[in-house]
């Protein structure tokens, strides 16, 4: 039986692992190399790595340090940040990385994505959607470069084209929810996952286990990630790397996920 993935979000500015609360003020809590040596040692599902000031600054992406991250990395990784072509998307590929997250040149380019997917499969092609509430009513906009540029551009609407172009993921990012730990936007979640086929990741909001379980509890086989959960330890917020150990993780599933499939 397959299970739902709980996968850590790491962060990098300026060379360092931070935290963001709603894409501002990045809190540095320490070094990604070390993060990774832990998480393995912890055996994560998965890990994705985003650096947040590549596409913002127009900048390539940081091939060292993705090469880096590669060799240490003993689970799957996910990279995204300042990929502009097929040709640094196959560069990504060859230094070990298993997926690459793509959000401006989905948008900016969105005819790329059909090519990325043929040539690499589209296990490999996840679109990150950034996602922010209107300020009136209840609907949701796309925005890009760390949410600070408006798109216009309705997600569920964009989800749905972006698995038509050959995505074989979704990760939805809740801006508004980011860094809060106040819980995911079960909603926005919701709304995305009934439109598609692909697989899936929510981020943005997670405070407890209980809030992983209880999206997994409503929407079942689904990727469930996490950035200051994973990072902070205790309401002072301590920086602290952890990880659901496999008991612990053993409970969550019998607690929420097995209830949903015996439905």
């Amino acid at each position: 039986m397959l299970y739902p993935r709980i996968t850590p979000c790491l962060l990098i500015h300026n060379s360092g692992l931070v935290k963001t609360t709603k894409f501002a003020q990045p809190k540095y809590v320490g070094d990604p190399i070390n993060a990774v040596k832990i998480f393995n040692e912890k055996e994560v599902d998965e890990l994705i790595v985003v650096d947040i000031d590549a596409s913002r600054e127009g900048n390539e992406p940081n091939y060292k340090m993705i090469e880096n991250l590669a060799i240490e990395c003993r689970m799957p990784l996910c990279y995204g940040g300042g990929i502009k072509t097929m040709e640094q998307a196959q560069r990504i590929f060859n230094l070990g990385v298993e997926k690459i997250a793509l959000s401006s040149l989905a948008v900016e380019n969105p005819e790329e994505i059909p090519k990325i997917s043929e040539r690499v499969g589209n296990q490999s092609v996840v679109i990150v959607l950034d996602i922010k509430r209107k300020l009136f009513g209840d609907k949701y906009e796309l925005f890009l470069h760390n949410g600070l540029k408006s798109t216009g551009i309705d997600p569920i609407q964009f989800a749905i084209d972006m698995q038509s172009a050959g995505a074989g993921e979704i990760v939805l990012n809740s801006i508004d929810r980011d860094g809060t730990m106040k819980g995911y936007d079960q909603k926005l979640i919701k709304n995305v996952s009934s439109v598609l086929d692909i697989p899936l990741t929510v981020l943005g909001g997670a405070g407890t286990i209980d809030d992983i379980g209880a999206i997994i509890q409503q929407n079942g086989i689904i990727g469930v990630a996490a950035g200051s959960l994973f990072v902070f330890k205790g309401k002072y917020r301590a920086v602290l790397i952890n990880y659901p150990s496999a008991a612990e993780k053993t409970q969550l599933m019998e607690e929420y996920f097995l209830p949903y499939w015996s439905h």
